[in-house]
Formats: C-alpha cells, structure tokens, sequence
C-alpha cells in the first residue's frame, strides 16, 4: 500500500499549531503543511460556518485546491469548516482527524475526533479519549535542542532547575503576587540544593507578573529568557536539560511538554489561576504518578516517569481506524 497522501491544517494559535504537528510527524508519512490565515468571519460559530472556506484568508484558499489529500488532521474550533470542506469538494473521499471538540456542527463528518479526557465528553463512535494534549516534544526533539544549547549553561551550578511560566489566560489572571509566590518557593528550593534555576516566560506573561517573578528569583544563580528578548528562545532546552521541571498549569500544552520528559516534574496550580479542566488534567497527572503538585514540595526528590504524549496514542488509533498500516 503507497503511503496516504496527507495535509495539516495550522494556523497561528501556538497551541493547535504544536498539536497537529505533533501528531502529523508521530504518524510518520510524509505531510503537506497548509497554513491558514483568517478574516474576522472566524470568529463567527461554526454552526453559522458550516463547510467552507468562508473564514479564510484569499492567499490561504489558493492553496487549497485539488488534488486533494486522502487525510486531514487539524486543531482547534476554527480549522473545522475548512477540514469538512475539503472532505466536501473530495465527494468524502478524504478522511478527517480533529484535535480538540470542534463543535456539535457537522460532528459526523469527523472519522476521528481526539478529545481530552478532562473535557469529560459523552463517549461516541469517532471520539478517541486522550491524557493531555499532543506535542512535538519527542526524544529526538529534546535531543535536538540539547546538542543545540549545549555547554551554555555549564558555568551554573547543578541540578538544573527548568521554571517554565505561562500567565494570563481569558478567565484567569496570572498576577504579581502568584509570580511572587512562585519564585520565592522555586528560589528556596533551589538555594535549598545548591543548584541553579532556567528561567522562561511566555507571550501571556505580563511585563509586571516578569517584573516580580524575577525579582523573587534575584540572587540565585540562573539562566533567565523572558518573553521577547533578543536571541532564540531556550524552552525546548529546558526542557532537555533541566534534572527538575517546574511548570504553571494554567497551559495544557506546557503542561503536557513538560510531562514529555522523565523529568520530575511540579506543577504550580492556585485555585484563582487554574480553571475546572485544567484541574481535572492536574489531577490525572497526578494519579498517573507523572507530576506533584508544586505546593506541596519541600524538597526536590529525585524521581521519574514514564513520558506523556498524546500524539502517539492518536497516531497509532489513526492507523488502526483508518487501516493505513
């Protein structure tokens, strides 16, 4: 059997985008990339949207065109019309993989719809239930980004403790005083071993939530990128390189690439910043002997885990729905 001819639908939402490459490379057959821009018309309910290409940008559309694929795999709300449009146009020749819920319109044209355990949905047919999310945070990635970062924080005294920062999110907010808290407690636990903290903040950091996370880390020895600054971004190193993973759980992508590792791994989680799925997720981490919750550490203890990627387990129940082994 020729290998499957296959498209990923992306688009600028750093999340879906991780997702759907994550599973498009775990597959292993070789993929188009097609990048999607929207009008403001992507706001609209997918209900109102239907199956078409009407929320897409023209210079988007001119790469969708025939031949068309034998596979789709997308992520989040706003790739759904475009995928059961695609499948539309192909007569339903195309198969259709969605990551993410997109919504009760036009649910049957999915053949799978990976949905997060701690979304808690009713089972169907086409939904496949996963831990967490996909990501591209595989061994060899990790490898990767640890021969390309290494020797640059070798003046720093081990562990190495990786303190990976998310922020605002729609209904939660990130503030100065939970950035305050978690430096103070990373700090103390890092002095406590005689090691070094490897600092990252993300684009929903605010400048003030940065500000007091870096003043309550002052002092101890680190490695510091925040949001923005000159150079390329270090996380995937971190991640590679740190003994101890600390994480903010208010991105489930974070968490879950953090969870790619062995590495012990924290998740700081207050109730004010943690909305009820996120917590559901923390909880299954938990349960799965995968992660701590921060809170609750006074020391760091040298443990591991089994690595979490939900891109694996979706590509293995794609070949075996779809019959492409």
């Amino acid at each position: 059997m020729s290998a499957p001819s296959v498209w990923l639908l992306v688009d600028d939402h750093p999340g879906s985008r991780a997702q759907a490459l994550g599973v498009g490379r775990a597959l292993g057959f070789p993929f188009e990339i097609k990048e999607l821009d929207y009008t403001a018309a992507a706001a609209l309910p997918n209900y109102m949207l239907m199956a078409s290409f009407s929320a897409v940008q023209q210079k988007s559309r001119v790469n969708l065109a025939a031949p068309w694929p034998d596979l789709v795999i997308a992520a989040g709300r706003r790739t759904a019309p475009v995928a059961r449009k695609i499948k539309e146009l192909n007569k339903g020749r195309t198969k259709l993989v969605q990551i993410m819920y997109p919504g009760a319109s036009g649910e049957d044209d999915f053949d799978l719809i990976c949905v997060p355990h701690h979304d808690t949905m009713t089972p169907a047919d086409n939904r496949f239930e996963i831990i967490g999310a996909p990501h591209g945070m595989t061994p060899q990635a990790l490898a990767l980004a640890a021969s390309q970062w290494a020797g640059k924080f070798d003046h720093l005294p081990k562990p190495w403790v990786g303190l990976l920062v998310g922020g605002d999110t729609r209904r939660k907010a990130f503030t100065p005083e939970m950035a305050a808290e978690l430096g103070s407690h990373a700090a103390q636990l890092v002095r406590d071993v005689g090691g070094a903290l490897l600092v990252s903040t993300s684009a929903r950091t605010s400048e003030i939530a940065t500000a007091a996370l870096l003043s309550a880390v002052h002092g101890v020895p680190q490695f510091a990128y925040s949001w923005g600054d000159e150079g390329d971004n270090p996380y995937a190193a971190f991640l590679a390189l740190s003994d101890h993973i600390i994480v903010t759980g208010d991105s489930v992508s974070m968490c879950c690439e953090a969870a790619g590792t062995t590495k012990p791994l924290y998740i700081y989680a207050p109730r004010k910043l943690t909305a009820h799925k996120h917590a559901l997720l923390h909880k299954n981490l938990y349960a799965d002997g995968i992660a701590k919750p921060f809170d609750h550490a006074q020391t760091l203890s040298d443990w591991t885990h089994p690595p979490l990627n939900a891109a694996d387990d979706i590509a293995a129940e794609i070949r075996k729905r779809l019959k492409l082994d």
